[in-house]
């Protein structure tokens, strides 16, 4: 039995983490700020009681500190999400992505007793440091294409060019050794979060280890939360008898996993030494475009409703990014389990429960409300 803080560990993927180590009979340490926007100040019900809540910041040095006695291992799952949201939120995502990390390694390296202590960090890192995934030409071969002009969107040319032959280049699974190129304050964050663990973690021996998510599903995911993924939106929209509205032409490919195989790669990480030190994709090695994504939730929710395919864009967004999951599989045993449909009944069930829960809530506080104007 290992004593683990999961920060971040009331969050929809950190959550699952906190579960499954209990499942294993670990002794688990949550810290967690509730960040306003995604559980509005309140522990989420599915929050395990099994674990030890501590509610904090991982900015506030002090009670970080206080959270990092004891432990073995650390999973770090805090942060501040959303890409569009960072770029106007800069100071909020750079303290607590880049500042917050930072904490968590000063207070490692200058208290000898935690950090003897220690046994490993596992650091969620993301897909989003890439920038575009990986492309290959019929010519060329191998291409890391420079981000898309906005003046080609402009004319709805929304597939890359290669930079030799100015052929069309074909999205193919990307590696972890693809050349990364951050095109957010999001991403640029995470990419800091990765670089610097595990370059504190080499410096003093401590294992360290990076997991890439992709685009993670599943039950817990904020539905209410405006920078929540694309599942989500297009399921408030087919929900309400609307249309998904999707940019582009809808053939964007991306790589869905769900957070149960996420919680699969964390597990592994945190057991196997060949993890040790190293950066690794989490993704579903599958890929599927932005229209079946949204025909797949109308298909699941028995509505015959067409996405509408605007042919707008957002400047920055990516083309393609999906995962080659070579490495992990071939490293530490890795095998996603849950197919993307599965995946999303899961969460579309969750979210009709969650939506009669609340109703429920809602009611009682009505009746509360009238009893005590009575």
């Amino acid at each position: 039995m290992a004593n683990v803080l999961v920060t971040g560990g009331a969050g929809f993927i950190g959550s699952f983490i906190v579960d499954e180590l209990i499942k294993r009979k670990h002794k688990v340490r949550i810290l967690d700020n509730l960040v306003e926007q995604v559980h509005r100040g309140k522990v989420p019900d599915y929050l395990n009681k099994n674990a030890e809540f501590i509610k904090g910041d991982i900015k506030n040095k002090k009670l970080f500190f206080n959270a990092l006695k004891d432990i073995d291992f650390v999973f770090h799952e805090a942060a501040e999400v959303g890409v569009g949201q960072s770029m106007y939120e800069i100071s909020r995502y750079v303290n607590g992505n880049a500042m917050g990390t930072a904490n968590l390694l000063d207070i490692i390296v200058n208290n000898e007793k935690i950090r003897k202590k220690l046994k490993k960090i596992i650091v969620a890192s993301s897909m989003s440091l890439y920038g575009e995934g990986m492309y290959t030409c019929k010519k060329c071969g191998v291409v890391d294409p420079s981000s898309r002009a906005e003046e080609d969107m402009k004319k709805n040319k929304w597939e890359l060019n290669c930079l030799k032959c100015n052929e069309i280049i074909n999205p193919t699974p990307t590696l972890e050794t693809k050349l990364q190129e951050a095109g957010s304050v999001y991403a640029l964050t995470k990419k800091f979060q990765e670089d610097i663990v595990m370059n504190v973690g080499k410096a003093y021996h401590i294992p360290s280890v990076a997991l890439r998510y992709f685009n993670v599903l599943g039950p817990r995911q904020s539905l209410s939360n405006p920078y929540t993924g694309v599942a989500a939106i297009f399921m408030s929209r087919l929900k309400n008898n609307q249309p998904p509205l999707i940019f582009e032409d809808g053939n964007q490919k991306r790589d869905l996993v769900s957070v149960y195989d996420v919680v699969q790669a964390n597990m592994l990480a945190m057991e196997k030494d060949e993890a040790n030190y190293e950066s690794f994709n989490v993704g579903s090695g599958q890929s599927i475009t932005i229209k079946q994504i949204a025909e797949t939730i109308a298909k699941i929710y028995g509505k015959k409703i067409e996405p509408v395919i605007t042919g707008q864009y957002r400047k920055g967004d990516i083309r393609h990014c999906f995962a080659d999951i070579t490495k992990i599989r071939q490293k530490l045993g890795y095998e996603p389990k849950v197919s993307f449909e599965d995946g999303m009944k899961e969460l579309i069930k969750w979210s009709a429960d969650r939506e009669a829960s609340d109703f429920v809530d809602y009611m009682k506080k009505e009746l509360e409300n009238k009893k005590l104007l009575a």
